[in-house]
């Protein structure tokens, strides 16, 4: 019988370009046996090649029985591959076009959410063309300081800032439109950062979410930034984090209930702060979050009892069965 193969897709025209190429190169290597792999590689022009020669996208879709898609942020995240695949049908791993699309922008997952009361801290977006010479100034005496900056559809804290100053707001809204058209400027709300990673029909579960993983990052940063994610060593990762069981509870039921509630399938990741005073704040959910060595959803399968590789089977099974 012939195995089943799976294009890997990864790169793609986005600034996670590097870290789907990781994203990818981790699925390939761990790659269940009883699959034939084909790495498919995605230039940052959106062109596709398998072993170096380019080829239509068409053709190469004809040559796979499923795509898992290793890709992060920009066409790859946000519903346009996703549209492609549908359009030759071809069976992909993570979530179909529509809630790609809706999740990848901070603004419209938050406005969504709300609707199912999920508390997120307060936000703004702002568009660069409403951004004027008295923009600074007005949301630094109207919006609650300290803030955190972030372009509104781009994910691995790739142009986020947190500002303290107006002169810090200033900087950091200029990083983010170099980024992005529209920014969110969101309340910088002081607590523990968390993560947690939902899996569909796990663990006798339909949305199953993993143990809360609590991320600590380096002293040497604010945040858990990129660096922090991919590059820093001196991140610590507490599985599950050190928190109580009402919060532990609420950052599992609040992650399977994201999922739900955007129509998410397969995986995803949805990424909290906790303060001790305010409790347990949504900050946004990552519909295909990274499988690199520095990942959390990797750590969180292993917590769970599960190999990386058995993970992978049960998501290209899933993929295969929609």
């Amino acid at each position: 019988m012939r195995k089943k193969r799976v294009g890997v897709l990864r790169g793609g025209p986005s600034s996670e370009y590097e870290v789907s190429l990781d994203t990818g190169d981790a699925v390939l290597k761990n790659m269940p046996d009883h699959y034939e792999p084909v790495d498919v590689f995605i230039d940052k022009k959106a062109v596709w090649h398998i072993h170096g020669i380019r080829h239509d996208v068409k053709d190469v879709l004809k040559k796979i029985d499923v795509a898992f898609n290793a890709m992060h942020g920009e066409y790859g995240e946000d519903g346009q591959v996703q549209e492609l695949m549908d359009r030759f049908g071809v069976k992909y791993t993570g979530s179909k076009a529509f809630p790609s699309r809706v999740a990848m922008n901070k603004g419209m997952t938050k406005e969504f959410l709300i609707k199912e009361c999920i508390k997120t801290p307060l936000y703004k977006i702002i568009k660069r063309k409403e951004f004027g010479p008295n923009t600074v100034s007005s949301l630094y005496q109207t919006f609650p300081q300290p803030s955190v900056v972030k372009p509104l559809a781009l994910g691995s804290s790739v142009g986020v800032s947190i500002a303290g100053n107006a002169a810090e707001l200033a900087e950091a809204l200029d990083k983010a439109f170099s980024h992005s058209d529209a920014v969110l400027i969101e309340e910088f709300i002081k607590g523990r950062e968390a993560t947690c990673g939902v899996i569909d029909n796990f663990a006798g579960e339909e949305f199953h979410a993993l143990a809360p993983i609590e991320i600590v990052p380096p002293t040497s940063t604010d945040f858990y930034d990129y660096d922090a994610k991919y590059v820093n060593n001196e991140t610590k990762y507490i599985i599950p984090g050190n928190f109580s069981e009402l919060e532990k509870k609420q950052i599992q039921t609040t992650s399977a209930l994201v999922h739900k509630a955007l129509g998410l399938r397969h995986y995803s990741r949805s990424d909290f702060i906790v303060n001790p005073r305010r409790g347990v704040y949504f900050l946004e959910v990552n519909t295909l979050p990274g499988m690199t060595s520095h990942s959390l959803i990797p750590k969180a399968v292993a917590h769970a009892g599960q190999s990386f590789t058995d993970f992978l089977d049960h998501v290209i099974t899933l993929a295969l069965k929609d």
